[in-house]
């Protein structure tokens, strides 16, 4: 009888990815795969360590695994992902509950690490960085209509509050017939929407082609049969070119959707986070965006607290928030990383007083979110069909403006033949609550 082996991946999209290929390749290598991680025979925790609550999030899991484990469940516990990399001289002695953990080049050859775990007992092991496959079969874990696509692994950028480059090592692309390849295996698969997904999807080429690359890749898939929809985050602002916007502006494939986090606006500010630009800068190229793509909708995170911030700093940023009117936006508070040099900078404030300040923002942003849903009523929409809600009893979906998990949802209901799943509908909205829209269902495309 085949070991049945569940994971459970924490994090980040492209976290996600590097689950998906490591299944796979466990499948392949004859292990049973199943849902329900309490019924594996081994559990995998692909975790994540990029801030505090991550990590905190990831721990728990493992516990709650472990707790299953001593029942006897579960037979053995594995954690893998960044939490593993970041922290693989200590992990397993603060976490006895582990049998075995494994940094992020050790998906290379996942099932060589489990048969020796069922074989010979507890097993830790973190090749090179650089062996993390960024390509091969995937177990897909989001609907056939819609995948992630990483294009990049790594981070060069370096902010002074960022454990990423540390963990994930440097920028590395993969190259465009790569990624093509993988694409149009997927659009076979029936993915009718492709998130493209890096630390830093803007610099994508920079190492392999000596250039920003990122347009003329986007160009490429558009020519593939069956993709209907080409959406791009983690957009670093120093890196949109204006090759980018015209792609954005004229392939009707490509969403005019930018996620784009600032993080900031001070330049004081930005200075101790080794990011650049300054509030002027930002706002002018938000303002070349908008001219350069019609009907864009941008997306942004901002960091409240970071070490030095003065009651000017939030309060320009506080303005400046006001001013762009973004139309998606999130707000985290600092979180003091070890490692990092962020960390070691004086003047820390205190979580009350970062609490209070994010709480400001996202205030500020749940306005604008009304006043630009407002704005929609009236307007159809096109929306992927993604599910039905049997309490609202209604459908729901996303539109251009909405990245899957991230943002909101379009939910609108219907007279007569329902639609199906991942198939696209045309919704004229009718109300806003919440970030989300609500509509009618005004035919099938």
């Amino acid at each position: 009888m085949a070991v049945k082996v569940g994971m459970i991946s924490l994090g980040c999209a492209k976290n996600q990815v590097d689950g998906e290929l490591l299944m796979a390749k466990l499948k392949a290598a004859g292990y049973e795969l199943v849902e329900d991680v309490a019924m594996a025979d081994v559990a995998i925790v692909n975790t994540c360590g990029f801030i505090e609550s991550a990590k905190k999030e990831s721990i728990d899991e493992i516990l709650e695994l472990g707790l299953l484990k001593k029942e006897g469940r579960i037979k053995k516990l594995v954690a893998t992902g960044c939490l593993s990399e970041r922290y693989q001289g200590e992990i397993r002695g603060e976490l006895p509950e582990l049998d075995g953990v494994l940094g992020i080049g050790a998906n290379e050859d996942p099932a060589r690490y489990i048969r020796e775990l069922l074989e010979s007992g507890p097993v830790e092991s973190f090749p090179e960085k650089e062996r993390l496959p960024l390509s091969g079969d995937r177990e897909l874990t989001t609907p056939s209509w819609t995948a992630y696509l990483k294009i990049a692994e790594g981070c060069d950028n370096r902010c002074s509050y960022c454990a990423i480059p540390y963990i994930r090592g440097g920028y590395r692309s993969r190259t465009m017939e790569d990624i093509e390849q993988e694409a149009r295996a997927l659009a076979r698969n029936g993915a009718k929407e492709l998130v493209l997904i890096a630390q830093d999807t803007t610099r994508y080429g920079i190492d392999l082609y000596g250039e920003y690359t990122l347009a003329k890749l986007l160009k490429r898939l558009c020519k593939i049969e069956g993709i209907k929809w080409l959406r791009v985050l983690y957009c670093y602002p120093d890196a949109i070119t204006d090759g980018l916007l015209e792609v954005m502006a004229e392939e009707e494939k490509v969403l005019p959707y930018i996620d784009l986090p600032l993080q900031h606006c001070s330049g004081r500010v930005l200075r101790a986070m080794n990011r650049r630009g300054d509030r002027e800068s930002l706002e002018g190229l938000i303002e070349r965006i908008r001219a350069k793509v019609p009907g864009v909708i941008l997306r942004t995170t901002l960091i409240t607290g970071f070490p030095g911030e003065t009651e000017e700093d939030f309060t320009e940023l506080s303005e400046f928030v006001k001013t762009v009117k973004f139309d998606r936006l999130g707000c985290f508070t600092y979180s003091q990383e070890e490692g990092t040099p962020a960390a070691e900078l004086p003047d820390q404030l205190d979580q009350e007083e970062k609490e209070r300040r994010a709480g400001i923002i996202m205030e500020q942003q749940m306005d604008i979110a009304e006043e630009k849903g407002g704005a929609l009523i009236g307007r159809t929409l096109l929306v992927l069909v993604e599910g039905y809600d049997r309490y609202a009893e209604c459908w729901f979906g996303r539109s251009y403006m909405d990245a899957p998990d991230v943002d909101g949802r379009v939910f609108f209901t219907i007279e007569g033949k329902r639609p199906t799943l991942g198939s696209f509908v045309q919704v004229k909205v009718e109300d806003c609550m919440d970030g989300d829209l609500m509509g009618s269902l005004e035919m099938n495309v």
